[in-house]
């Protein structure tokens, strides 16, 4: 059996999110039961040299929406000027990417399988197939991005397990 382009990537992006959308909303119970703000966490590092907890959402929305929209177009670029965005703020960026990646149907998105696409960063550019992108620059940076917010909102208190970061799984109907 194949595996089609929207699989791999809409699908996971979607089980992704989810879990984000969870834990966010995990995180903000447990700040509101420990009185502590929430916006006191948009900008915690796990580390000085880290981004903060905001642009790992930021970056979870674009490396999922915003490379779904470089497959399409055959070009991906890293953001720019992201918004300063309060917990909720980041909690409805998510609930948007979601949404905009369930209007995607498989038939559009298979339609690109195999399709050459770029990854430009200034003057340099990563030629990739769809695919490949996805599988091997997207996904990951998914993940990345997702395990570190959870984990800043681990190093809070908040009580979340690995189910909560794996979201919805794609059972067998």
């Amino acid at each position: 059996m194949a595996i089609a382009l929207y699989d791999i990537s809409i699908a996971c992006y979607r089980q992704a999110l989810g879990g984000v959308a969870g834990f966010l909303e995990k995180g903000l119970a447990h700040c509101e039961q420990k009185k502590i703000d929430p916006d006191g966490i948009v900008q915690t590092r796990l580390y000085p040299d880290m981004l903060p907890f905001s642009f790992q959402i930021h970056s979870v929305a674009h490396h999922s929406l915003g490379a779904i929209k470089g497959v399409e177009s055959g070009v991906f670029t890293p953001p720019k000027d992201l918004p300063e965005l309060d917990y909720a703020g980041l909690q409805d960026k998510i609930a948007e990417t979601l949404e905009a990646l369930g209007a995607y149907t498989p038939a559009q998105v298979n339609a690109w399988e195999g399709r050459d696409m770029v990854f430009q960063i200034g003057d340099r550019k990563v030629p990739f197939t769809a695919e490949d992108f996805v599988l091997s620059f997207s996904l990951p940076n998914v993940h990345f991005h997702a395990a570190t917010a959870y984990d800043i909102l681990r190093i809070k208190g908040a009580p979340l397990g690995k189910r909560d970061f794996m979201g919805s799984l794609r059972t067998k109907a």
